[in-house]
This record gives structure tokens, C-alpha cells and sequence, in this order.
């Protein structure tokens, strides 16, 4: 069964909202390092590799281990896959360090700063790259567990429908959209982040795509 890579028309304009509103639309500029948060989406590993050949940063972190989301695609775990195509994409092995246990982007930050310190690489600034619809949520989180550097996000600067297109599955990006939306709350609720304005709009939006049954990344 071939799955589906155009998003529905009755969904489109709240599937708009949301991935603007995950957009931190960060300008880019050279930092410390580079973090690369696993995912199922090769992008991140792509955008932070052509980041580094770029000069924004002299060193790059891989942080992930796996999720039902992504061991069959990533079995060795997702920061190992991340870093393995960084290196074959001419990164030097030893810009490349791999954090392979976080399962959740707090530990994400926070072991990638803890190798870090192992490493004696000093941290002033940190360029995340995340997915699209992950950038808010890192953000927030970032400025919670290491408040004390600055922050730049970054994902791949594709447009919603190159996007979907990438991944090859409208239902999944949309879940994780709405997954993330309610991860801005929730997670600031129970002290995972730093509290993130949501505009009237999106909380609209969030419910139409709800009640429309994109509902498999709620917590």
C-alpha cells in the first residue's frame, strides 16, 4: 500500500500553524559546538555535517540511542548512525564525538554536556540541529538544563511539503507535530523546560488535528 505524501487539504492550514510555530527561525552563527539530536530523520545528521564544512562550529555531538521509532532504521542506535554519516560526508573523525545512551531530548543536553566536560572542550554557545518541529521543545529545554550558554537552533531548511516528502509519510509527521505541540506545555508543567508562549491560534489548531485523530504521539 502506497503511503500517503500530500497533505489533506481540510488539515493543511492548522498543519501550517504548527510547523511555524515550532520555526524558531534562528539565524545562524558560528558556535562552540554543534549538537545533533537523534531522531528517525537523517536530515539532522545531513544539516549538521554541511553546518560543520560550513565553519559554525569545530566540533559536533551525535546524541541519541533508540526508539521504537527508529531501531529498525537506525539498529546500532541513532547517534552512531548520525556520526557514521558525518565522517563518510568527510567531517574528521576526531571533530566527532557520539553520545549514544540519551532517550529524551533533557538527556540529550545534558550528557552531550557532560561528554563535552570529559572532552575539556569549553562551552560558551551551542548550535542544536534538531527536526523542524523539534526546534521550539529544544530550545526550551536547552534553556532549563544548561541555562548557562547561548542558544542557536537549526534544522533542515526544507519547506513543509519538501518535508513530508522526505519522510515519505503524512501521518507521521503530523502525529509528531501534534506531539510536540503538547510537549511544549506538559514538559514546562512537569519542569522539563522553560514555559513557551502558545498563541490562541495554535492551541486551536492543535485541537482540530487532535479531534481529526492525529493522536499517536499524545502523551
Amino acid at each position: 500500500m502506497t503511503v500517503p505524501v500530500v497533505i489533506p487539504d481540510g488539515i493543511r492550514a492548522d498543519v501550517e500553524t504548527l510547523w511555524r510555530y515550532h520555526d524558531l527561525g534562528h539565524e545562524l552563527r558560528p558556535c562552540d559546538v554543534g549538537i545533533g539530536l537523534g531522531s528517525h530523520d537523517l536530515g539532522v545528521a545531513v544539516v549538521a555535517t554541511r553546518l560543520f564544512h560550513e565553519g559554525l562550529f569545530p566540533w559536533v555531538v551525535f546524541t541519541g540511542a533508540n526508539a521504537p521509532t527508529t531501531v529498525e532504521r537506525f539498529p546500532r542506535g541513532e547517534a552512531v548512525h548520525y556520526g557514521e554519516y558525518a565522517v563518510e560526508h568527510g567531517v574528521p573523525a576526531e571533530s566527532v564525538l557520539v553520545e549514544p545512551r540519551a532517550t529524551n531530548t533533557a538527556q540529550n543536553l545534558d550528557y552531550s554536556r557532560r561528554l563535552l566536560e570529559d572532552h575539556a572542550i569549553p562551552v560558551r554557545s551551542v548550535l542544536i540541529v534538531s527536526r523542524p518541529y523539534q526546534q521550539r521543545r529544544a530550545f526550551a529545554t536547552c534553556r532549563l538544563v544548561w541555562p548557562e550558554v547561548e542558544v542557536v537552533c537549526a534544522s533542515n531548511p526544507l519547506g513543509l511539503d519538501e518535508y513530508v516528502r522526505s519522510i515519505g509519510d503524512v501521518r507521521r509527521v503530523v502525529d509528531m507535530l501534534v506531539g510536540d505541540t503538547q510537549r511544549i506545555e506538559v514538559y514546562a508543567e512537569r519542569g522539563f523546560a522553560v514555559p513557551q508562549e502558545v498563541p490562541d491560534e495554535v492551541r486551536l489548531a492543535f485541537g482540530r488535528l487532535v479531534a481529526a485523530g492525529y493522536t499517536s504521539r499524545l502523551i
